[in-house]
């Protein structure tokens, strides 16, 4: 297993264990409290400040950024009921499959 994907199955377990801590001592209980909306914010906040770095060429600021979206994200499907696993489906899905096909049959399939 790579050092992400560690780190990733680290943090899941951190997020669901501050889910009923008091969102007063936690940032993450404060981001879940919150709910969807919340949590979708400031992960496009985060999106925003990582392109920014990625644009300016600042590599460090770009891997502490690209940590505060991984981060995020998965405070956002924790809050949103969805399953990293159910991520992982999708993912898996479309090994093989060129991104230019999988983006048209997302065209082509009913909303």
């Amino acid at each position: 297993m790579s050092r992400l994907a560690e780190a990733i199955t680290r943090l899941e377990a951190v997020i669901e264990a501050r889910r009923g801590a008091s969102p007063e001592s936690s940032w993450t209980a404060r981001l879940l409290s919150e709910g969807p909306p919340g949590a979708a914010r400031k992960l496009g906040e985060e999106a925003v400040e990582a392109v920014v770095a990625a644009v300016s060429g600042d590599t460090e600021g770009l891997a502490a950024e690209a940590a505060d979206v991984l981060y995020h994200l998965l405070v956002l499907l924790a809050a949103s009921g969805v399953s990293p696993d159910a991520v992982a489906a999708r993912l898996e899905a479309r090994e093989g499959v060129s991104g230019l096909q999988e983006k048209a049959s997302r065209s082509l399939s009913p909303p």
